[in-house]
């Protein structure tokens, strides 16, 4: 199964409605790479007019957790997925359309195929940076995911 765009903010719709209603989108997907997108309004606003932390984790996680979520469909097996930890840091106010992007697609297909070799759990760190319509870091946001075969 290979997961489109539209099947994923469908996804949001139903299973992540806060991410849906503040306005988290996924923009494209494939296996190496992921971009969500989120645009600043008044629903995910902080009092400082930027887009609230949370909201930029939400779009983040996603940019990571999307692509999980296809390796472990594509992997047929019946496999469990968690963020174990995250770090983040905030480099500038994210007002506008901010993209959320994450390279690390690469990571994910050995530490399914560790997990599905020895039973054991398998942790990755997967990175996302966010960017401003001027092409500005406006945060960078790490996640890392634990996967392990049930």
């Amino acid at each position: 199964m290979n997961s489109t765009v539209r099947k994923i903010n469908i996804f949001l719709l139903f299973k992540l409605p806060s991410a849906f209603f503040c306005g988290v989108r996924v923009k494209n997907i494939n296996e190496m790479q992921c971009t969500v997108s989120v645009k600043h309004r008044w629903i995910n606003q902080n009092p400082f007019n930027s887009i609230y932390f949370a909201v930029q984790a939400m779009a983040a996680e996603l940019s990571t957790g999307a692509m999980v979520m296809n390796q472990v469909a594509k992997s047929g097996k019946s496999i469990s997925m968690l963020v174990a930890n995250n770090k983040s840091n905030f480099s500038k106010k994210a007002t506008g359309r901010i993209d959320f992007i994450c390279k690390d697609g690469h990571l994910i297909e050995n530490a399914i195929r560790q997990t599905l070799a020895t039973g054991e759990g398998q942790t990755f760190w997967m990175k996302s940076i966010g960017i401003n319509e001027k092409g500005e870091q406006v945060s960078e946001m790490d996640f890392e995911w634990s996967v392990r075969a049930k």
